[in-house]
């Protein structure tokens, strides 16, 4: 009896003992993410863009000779699940980096129990300005602060439209909050009168007596700050009021996405939003992995998904440079980042009262026949911008 256990024993050893070895050799790595509840598109975006990357990544040798083994937790845009989640990865798991999350909500959460545990934290699209002001040593951030998500934008507005006035609606989040107010200060720098600012909450869906306030201050811009579906609703419901203004113009986020286009239909021709990657930039890899998305998921990918394409190779970067898998080591990697990627240039720095932060040069695009057009700068541009645009009457 004793010996046919032995013999069972030996025998299940040696079916488990590749898949032991398999286990040892890889890396794996969860990422939180929003994959279902209003953000979900944003985290299907980032979603796609971070498995495209792992497959080139592995198929040149992964990180230390290790493969990439993605997973993914959904956090369903929600603080508190994010901070769960992320406490359960490195307290349980002992991940020794995070990478994404998508709100800023989700990412200042993240970011809190990140310096906790000292363990490196790389933020991918989440804009509030405070997350790289706290000091914090673990954090890094990718993608552009809010602060700056419009300087194109305000530039375009400078030398192009030159209003006399504007009216800023806002949805209630931290990304809202200070796209918002950044654009207020920016517009005292070129001179503009904020006619009316006014914020809606996060899911609503009726904008009418928001917009009725603003067809009655008749101002030149109307600049929105928004996710998805606010951002397509407010479009459809000021066609509907015929709400006249010489400029729409968008925030990012919402109105710098596909479903922006196809959601809001013909009320999104001629709007303009500020985006921090297009697929027609000249980046080295841009194209090819705009066209792999395109290929594979029938639409080009946002800047969200270029960030997170872009982060998971910054990621094996670090992490191959990496003296060793240890979080102050992968730290330290990170912290000497200096990459080009497809979604441009990466160099975490310390400046302007930021801490490891990215400073990502911002674009303009405009909704011309149905399609997202590079307008602004000049040097970027693919199409000619449109301006002034028509009236609703005026359009067919």
């Amino acid at each position: 009896m004793k010996h046919r256990s032995l013999v069972l024993f030996m025998l299940l050893l040696l079916v488990l003992s590749p898949l032991l070895v398999a286990a040892a050799d890889d890396f794996e790595l969860t990422i939180p993410l929003p994959l279902t509840g209003k953000p979900a598109k944003f985290g299907e975006i980032m979603k796609h863009s971070y498995e495209i990357a792992v497959e080139e990544i592995n198929a040149k040798g992964g990180v230390k000779g290790k493969k990439i083994v993605l997973g993914f937790e959904d956090s369903t845009g929600k603080p508190e699940t994010a901070r769960a989640i992320v406490e359960k990865l490195i307290d349980s798991k002992k991940q020794p980096i995070i990478v994404g999350e998508y709100t800023s909500a989700c990412a200042k959460a993240v970011a809190a129990v990140a310096e906790e545990r000292k363990t490196p934290y790389l933020i991918v699209a989440s804009a509030d300005d405070d997350i790289t002001q706290n000091k914090y040593k673990y954090v890094f951030r990718q993608n552009q602060v809010n602060a700056h998500y419009g300087d194109a934008v305000v530039d375009f507005l400078k030398n192009v439209v030159k209003p006399k006035s504007i009216a800023i609606l806002y949805e209630s989040s931290a990304f809202g909050t200070s796209g918002a107010d950044a654009m207020e200060k920016d517009a005292v720098k070129i001179n503009a009168k904020v006619v009316l600012k006014e914020k809606f909450e996060t899911g609503a869906i009726d904008f009418k007596p928001l917009l009725s306030k603003v067809k009655a201050e008749q101002p030149d811009v109307v600049y929105t700050v928004a996710y998805a579906n606010e951002a397509q609703l407010i479009m459809k419901q000021a066609k509907e009021l015929r709400v006249d203004a010489r400029l729409y113009a968008g925030g990012a986020a919402g109105f710098a996405i596909p479903e922006f286009i196809k959601g809001a239909q013909d009320a999104a021709e001629f709007v303009i939003s500020a985006t921090l990657w297009s697929p027609q930039l000249k980046y080295e890899g841009a194209k090819e992995f705009a066209d792999k998305y395109k290929a594979k998921y029938g639409e080009y990918p946002s800047y969200h998904g270029a960030s997170a394409y872009a982060a998971m190779h910054v990621t094996a970067d670090a992490l191959n440079r990496a003296k060793g898998l240890s979080p102050d080591e992968i730290r330290d990697a990170l912290k000497a980042t200096d990459l080009k990627t497809a979604y441009g240039p990466v160099k975490f720095e310390d400046k302007e009262g930021y801490q490891n932060q990215n400073f990502h040069e911002t674009l303009v695009i405009q909704v011309q026949k149905g399609e997202f057009e590079n307008i602004w700068p000049q040097s970027q541009a693919g199409k000619a911008y449109i301006f002034p645009i028509p009236s609703w009457r005026e359009r067919k």
